[in-house]
């Protein structure tokens, strides 16, 4: 990770896809590349009938079908993930598996799953997410409106330090907005290491995002595209907003040092009128764009 004596760059917030694979995985992320303590990310590729073993030693993950379905096997557990299609085709099952422990995946059919961590300090035990208990959170407005998914939310889905949520975006609106911060331990906003990992469906589809940081370090504006990550160690980060003709999905990885988990967050002041607009405003009908059903 490269810093610069004025603070974070753009060389090591953004990186596009097929630059952080390492380990036969598409994408690894783990806090050591990031430069920070505890969020992480794998996303690993499976052919039909193939089977991969991983050790999460100091991490507790969860396992998140992105396409096709697989198999997870833990200490004795057998967890059958149905999966999707695509992000953009259903909610999807997940499992949980904890820390210091050796799991496999194997997809008779092959896919992709992205298995976001966290440098957890207990140890639970491997457990089962069903689709149908994902909760589907409609939120902004208008041109702001967007999905959450969010099946590993605070009190929704019990582990240790991680949080992950997935956000789909209509074509042409923005979400992560109004820009928000995660980095003060304080009322109201917990101190959160987040990772986005962006899916666009096109071969010429893009997006954009923006980060910046409140005292002026760093302002990063960056196209972003199928497969590409985005690390946000501090600052505001919003929008992220879906071209025109397609929609964005994305999955956020947090975690952090507070003793309880947290996803609080503080606007931007400059921008927090926002939210008082959405009250005379619709919400987008194309929302929700998927549930626990295989559109």
């Amino acid at each position: 990770m490269e810093r610069s004596k004025a603070g974070v760059t753009e060389m090591n917030l953004h990186f596009p896809a097929g630059s952080l694979a390492a380990q036969g995985s598409v994408a690894l992320v783990t806090p050591e590349v990031a430069g920070w303590a505890f969020s992480g990310l794998r996303v690993v590729s499976l052919g039909a009938g193939e089977t991969l073993s991983i050790e999460t030693g100091p991490d507790e993950l969860a396992v998140v079908p992105l396409k096709g379905g697989v198999t997870v096997q833990c200490e004795g557990r057998t967890f059958d993930l149905r999966g999707r299609r695509s992000v953009f085709s259903r909610v999807t099952d997940f499992a949980y598996v904890p820390l210091d422990t050796t799991f496999s995946l194997t997809s008779m059919g092959g896919g992709e799953f992205a298995l976001p961590s966290a440098r957890a300090r207990r140890r639970l035990k491997p457990a089962y997410g069903p689709a149908d208990q994902v909760p589907v959170e409609i939120r902004g407005a208008g041109g702001a409106t967007r999905q959450l998914n969010n099946f590993c939310a605070p009190g929704v889905f019990e582990t240790d330090r991680l949080s992950a949520v997935e956000v789909l975006t209509p074509a042409g609106n923005w979400s992560s907005y109004p820009p928000h911060k995660h980095d003060e331990d304080r009322p109201g906003e917990a101190i959160l290491e987040e990772i986005y990992y962006f899916r666009l469906e096109g071969e010429a589809s893009f997006g954009v995002h923006k980060t910046y940081a409140s005292d002026g370090a760093f302002d990063v504006t960056s196209t972003v595209r199928d497969g590409d990550v985005f690390l946000v160690p501090r600052g505001y980060h919003g929008p992220s907003i879906a071209p025109p003709e397609r929609p964005l999905w994305y999955l956020n990885v947090l975690a952090g040092p507070a003793p309880e988990r947290s996803m609080n967050f503080c606007d931007d002041p400059k921008h927090h009128w926002i939210r008082d607009s959405w009250k005379n405003q619709p919400t987008d009908p194309r929302v929700p764009m998927t549930s626990a059903v295989e559109q």
